[in-house]
């Protein structure tokens, strides 16, 4: 069974309030890439045990990773053979690209057809809730304005089809708790919603992403990287998620600056 685990930019992120329960409430518009790793998992014979392995860039392979927690999840509640995970690794780790949700989704995704688990799509929401946030986006697969703690989910129009994307991410990592720590949360202000209807060369300085301030301020370099995307002819430009990664927009396809060689670097075009 292969998949093909995508990752996510963030159009716009609010940071609203603290909930009583540890979390944020946010709103964002959770947008799909067509940047994805491959994972691969297949069924094993007689007293085989499962296995993990990796390849590509560096992914932990203790209890954090979300395919582990995936599978042992299933496993838990639905009686299936023991199953091998391969998991080649694209998508940047820290860069705010939800590359570690989108392969614990997957991973449910492949055990429920592979082992003919016939879970419905409401129940596989639940299991990717209870793995992470962002989670549940990766099974709707659509460009989804999302609320709550980044699990409610409404489908949103294809706003950005006919742009180019230029995606930056440093080699720095920045850990999600750390990125919440340093963001005041504040419901004042335009909503995402709201300024989202508007064309894309309509959003630069209206639709803001809230840890851009505080992680800027700490992380220079990423401030650098946003200013050189404007530079090169970004209609639109920022900082995805609580990542280090950044993005420009463009209504052509866009060069990659010189110095953007030490980088990590994804181009496409919105289809």
């Amino acid at each position: 069974m292969l998949k093909f685990p995508y990752a996510k930019i963030n159009l716009g992120l609010r940071v609203i309030r603290k909930r009583h329960d540890g979390y944020h409430d946010i709103e964002s518009l959770f947008y799909p890439l067509a940047l994805h790793d491959v994972l691969e998992i297949l069924p094993l014979a007689g007293n085989e045990k499962g296995f993990f392995r990796t390849s590509g860039l560096e992914v932990p392979g203790d209890d954090t990773n979300l395919s582990m927690k995936a599978s042992s999840r299933l496993r838990l509640l639905h009686r299936f053979p023991e199953a091998g995970i391969y998991l080649h690794k694209t998508i940047p780790i820290g860069g705010g690209l939800g590359g570690g949700s989108s392969d614990g989704a997957f991973t449910l995704l492949a055990l429920n057809e592979l082992f003919s688990l016939n879970l419905s799509r409401e129940s596989l929401m639940d299991h990717a809730g209870s793995l992470g946030s962002d989670c549940p986006f990766f099974i709707s697969g659509t460009p989804s304005f999302v609320t709550g703690r980044g699990e409610k989910l409404e489908t949103f129009s294809n706003i950005l089809k006919g742009y180019y994307l230029l995606l930056v991410v440093p080699g720095r990592k920045v850990d999600t708790s750390y990125a919440y720590r340093m963001v005041k949360p504040d419901n004042r202000g335009a909503k995402v919603r709201e300024i989202i209807q508007s064309p894309p060369g309509q959003w630069q300085g209206r639709i803001i992403n809230d840890f851009e301030a505080p992680l800027f301020s700490e992380y220079p370099e990423m401030r650098a990287i946003k200013d050189r995307l404007y530079g090169s002819g970004a209609i639109y430009a920022s900082m995805t998620g609580s990542g280090s990664g950044v993005y420009g927009i463009y209504e052509n396809w866009p060069e990659i600056p010189l110095d953007f060689s030490r980088y990590f670097i994804h181009r496409e075009r919105f289809c």
